[in-house]
C-alpha cells in the first residue's frame, strides 16, 4: 500500500508555508506520496466555529511574529512577511493550485506560489507578475490563471473546504496520514513518527 502525507493548507498561513518548507522531503525518506488539499482557511473556520485568534489578539499575534523566526531559523528557509498581501486573491492562488493538482503539476505550483508568498514576497496581484512566476516554473500560466476562474474551480475549492471541515480540520496546517490528523507545523516530528509505524 502506497503511503500518503495529505497536507491541507491554505496560503495566507506562514505556518502552512512553514510546513511546506519540509514536508516533500518528510515525505520523500518514509517513500509516501505528497497530497495537495488546498482550502479557504477564513471561511472553514467560520463553518466550525475557530476563530483567528492571532489576529484577534494582539499579544498572541505579536508572539506568532516571534515563533514565526524560530522556525525560519530552525529550518534554515527564506521568511519574509509580503507588503502586498492586502491585494492578494487567495482564493485565485487557491483555486490555482486546484488546476495545477488537476494538471499533476501540484507540487510545482505550490513551492513557487508559497516562496513568491513568504519566500521572496512578489505581488502576485499583478497579473503580469503572477503568470511570470508560474512560467519560470515551467507551467501554463495563462491557461492555469483562465481555468482557475471558470464557475467549476470556484464550485470545487467551496466543496473542498467543506470537505475539509467534515473531516475535522479546524486551521492550517493539517497534516494526514490515514486517518491521524496533526495540527500545526509544529508537529511534523509526529507526521514522521505515523510514517515509519505506517503499514
Amino acid at each position: 500500500m502506497t503511503r500518503t502525507v495529505e497536507f491541507y493548507f491554505d496560503f495566507p498561513s506562514p505556518y502552512s508555508y512553514l510546513a511546506h518548507t519540509q514536508l516533500p522531503k518528510i515525505a520523500a525518506e518514509h517513500g509516501a506520496t505528497l497530497v495537495y488539499r488546498p482550502f479557504r482557511v477564513l471561511e472553514l473556520m467560520t463553518i466550525v466555529g475557530n476563530r483567528p485568534t492571532t489576529i484577534e489578539c494582539k499579544n498572541k499575534g505579536k508572539y506568532a511574529g516571534a515563533d514565526l523566526q524560530r522556525w525560519t531559523r530552525r529550518y534554515n528557509v527564506e521568511f519574509s512577511r509580503n507588503p502586498h498581501s492586502r491585494s492578494l486573491d487567495f482564493a485565485a492562488l487557491d483555486r490555482g493550485a486546484l488546476v495545477a493538482i488537476e494538471d499533476g503539476r501540484g507540487a510545482e505550483y505550490v513551492t513557487t506560489v508559497f516562496a513568491a508568498i513568504w519566500g521572496r514576497p512578489a505581488d502576485l496581484s499583478q497579473r503580469s507578475v503572477l503568470i511570470d512566476i508560474l512560467e519560470r516554473a515551467g507551467l501554463d500560466a495563462s491557461a492555469l490563471v483562465e481555468r482557475a476562474n471558470t464557475e467549476a474551480i470556484v464550485a470545487r475549492l467551496d466543496a473542498e473546504t467543506k470537505a475539509a471541515a467534515e473531516r475535522g480540520v479546524f486551521g492550517a496546517p493539517t497534516v494526514f496520514v490515514g486517518n491521524q490528523m496533526f495540527f500545526g507545523n509544529d508537529r511534523l516530528d509526529f507526521v514522521a513518527e505515523a510514517l515509519r509505524s505506517a503499514i
